[in-house]
């Protein structure tokens, strides 16, 4: 493999991350390369197979077979006895699919499973190198019988770099595949960086700091000094109207979303093209078990689904998430099967809000949610931050291994 088709492999394997950096690229245009026949370079070898339904579970060695998912484990195996056990440091390669796995520790192998044993000595980023050549062979192995893939194998030949004296350029491999994953790295910040500020962006939320007004409405809340007064579902949402029934097997395929009783996607079942009451963006349902979730978008509910809204009071979003989590809590643990809830019946039911004069604070409403929101989003950027770090203290370390 000429260092064109090593480009285009290391493409293909970033996928959307970018295209190789211009100094890797040239690196690779202007090492010098030379032919070597893989039989001269491994060995490939039938494996010690075993029997899994012979195997207990546990840990300490993996059974490896000719499937593609997992590295080629099956299952992870407990120990058994040695002499069925292949040594660790080389590669299985699936008779099915071709795929060429690194074996870290000694493993059990499943049939058709044949072992690459390398007969030059390899450090880590050498091993990634020529785990990455090797999966380039799958077509051309994959092209014959079976009984034929050692000895195709066995005569592949590959381009690999070279030093001045024709013989293999380690120390080029080692450095490239460092350099590679150090441009990883630095793609991975700048996606988490760019994926950050979209999200920002969309949410009108620019940074996590927490302006003075913001801060000084969580200390509020923690130290009990906002005042709250008791209001009825009915006096905040002047529309609070029950879901029509549309059974499963009636729902067209579309694009109109159908909100009903449950949790999971908050309670969006399926997305139809029926005919059915359509309700606006800027609503909160609740279901007949007090499910309650702030709807962005307009859509369609079922008659176990009440929606609440107000046609006359343009309330924010954030302070519907705040009325969401508010009833939400008010409802808690009251309603089941036994003892279904329904819009008509919640009129009077009652939640608490902070209130200003006797009448309900929304400017604290607002704020407040906006400062719980920064607060969440800080939490995602120190948690994006510290798998950077980590991520960057791994291949350091293994990179000082080697």
């Amino acid at each position: 493999m000429g260092s064109l088709q090593f480009t285009k492999a290391t493409k293909q394997r970033r996928g959307k991350a970018g295209k190789v950096d211009a100094s890797l690229s040239k690196k690779l245009q202007e090492a010098k390369w030379g032919e070597f026949k893989l039989g001269d370079l491994f060995d490939i070898k039938n494996t010690l197979s075993f029997n899994k339904e012979k195997l207990t579970v546990g840990n300490q060695y993996d059974y490896v077979t000719r499937t593609s998912q997992n590295q080629g484990i099956l299952i992870e195996t407990g120990y058994i006895n040695k002499e069925n056990l292949n040594s660790s440091g080389n590669w299985s390669l699936g008779l099915l699919q071709m795929d060429f796995f690194y074996r870290q520790k000694p493993w059990y192998a499943g049939q058709f499973v044949r072992k690459i044993v390398p007969k030059i000595q390899l450090k880590k980023n050498s091993v990634l190198y020529f785990t990455a050549l090797l999966n380039k062979q799958k077509q051309n192995l994959l092209s014959v019988l079976v009984r034929d893939v050692d000895k195709t194998f066995l005569n592949t030949i590959v381009q690999l770099p070279i030093l001045k004296d024709g013989q293999i350029d380690f120390d080029f491999m080692e450095n490239f595949i460092a350099e590679l994953e150090a441009e990883r790295i630095a793609e991975l910040e700048a996606e988490r960086i760019a994926e950050l500020e979209a999200y920002l962006s969309v949410t009108g939320l620019k940074d996590y700091t927490l302006t003075k007004e913001e801060q000084q409405a969580l200390d509020y809340f923690e130290s009990d000094q906002i005042k709250f007064g008791k209001y009825a579902y009915s006096t905040i949402f002047n529309k609070i109207i029950q879901g029509r029934r549309l059974k499963k097997d009636d729902q067209i395929p579309g694009k109109i979303p159908f909100v009903m009783a449950g949790i999971t996607n908050t309670g969006v079942i399926n997305y139809i093209s029926n005919p059915v009451a359509i309700f606006p963006r800027n609503s909160i349902t609740i279901d007949i078990f007090g499910n309650t979730f702030y709807r962005n978008y307009t859509f369609g509910a079922g008659d176990d689904t009440g929606v609440y809204w107000n046609d006359n009071v343009n309330y924010s979003k954030k302070i519907m998430l705040y009325l969401t989590a508010s009833i939400r809590k008010s409802l808690v643990g009251k309603f089941s099967y036994g003892k279904k809830l329904r819009s008509s019946r919640s009129l009077n039911f009652k939640i608490l809000l902070p209130i200003q004069s006797n009448i309900p604070n929304y400017q604290a409403m607002e704020t407040f949610i906006s400062a719980i929101q920064k607060l969440v989003i800080k939490d995602v950027v120190l948690y994006a931050n510290q798998k950077i770090a980590a991520t960057k203290m791994v291949v350091q370390s293994e990179n000082n291994k080697n």
